[in-house]
């Protein structure tokens, strides 16, 4: 019996450890994992990004913002999914908010996301994702540089009178 409890007993107690993002602020100061549905990403002018929670950026409680890219990933992979994220509880604007500084902060379903596409610019407009995976070209397929063939005819010289 105590074998069937222990299971249960720990991730109830892992489940429990994250709050949901509407009581963030009360943990301000605190290092914790906040739960939530990501509803949209959005694009700061600056390149930073954001990770919204509710449907208005600026009415919302708890706010995500990433400002390097290169060491999270595809974010825009997490739009519509429940995360977990964990790191310290900061005020920004009167309101709740965490940096996501690197990949390791996410939990859940949300842990391992594909890295950005090569040809991403935080400058350049538009939707990216991280693609098909697709298996390397073998190096036989290339055409290979043609060797000259032995003898080489060279020019005898020509003598001067």
């Amino acid at each position: 019996m105590v074998r069937l409890l222990l299971p249960w007993l720990l991730s109830s107690l892992c489940a429990a450890e994250c709050i949901p993002f509407d009581q963030a602020a009360k943990h301000i100061g605190e290092t914790r994992c906040i739960t939530g549905k990501v509803i949209q990403i959005s694009a700061g002018e600056d390149g930073d990004h954001y990770l919204d929670f509710c449907e208005d950026h600026d009415s919302c409680p708890f706010s995500v913002v990433i400002y390097d890219l290169k060491k999270i990933g595809d974010v825009q992979q997490l739009a519509g999914r429940v995360i977990e994220i964990r790191g310290k509880v900061k005020e920004y604007d009167d309101r709740a908010g965490m940096i996501l500084e690197n990949a390791g902060q996410l939990g859940g379903e949300s842990a391992r996301l594909p890295p950005l596409p090569r040809a991403f610019d935080v400058e350049q407009r538009g939707h990216f994702s991280a693609g098909k995976f697709r298996a390397p070209r073998s190096r036989s397929t290339r055409k290979k540089r043609e060797r000259p063939t032995l003898p080489i005819e060279i020019p005898e010289d020509v003598e001067s009178e």
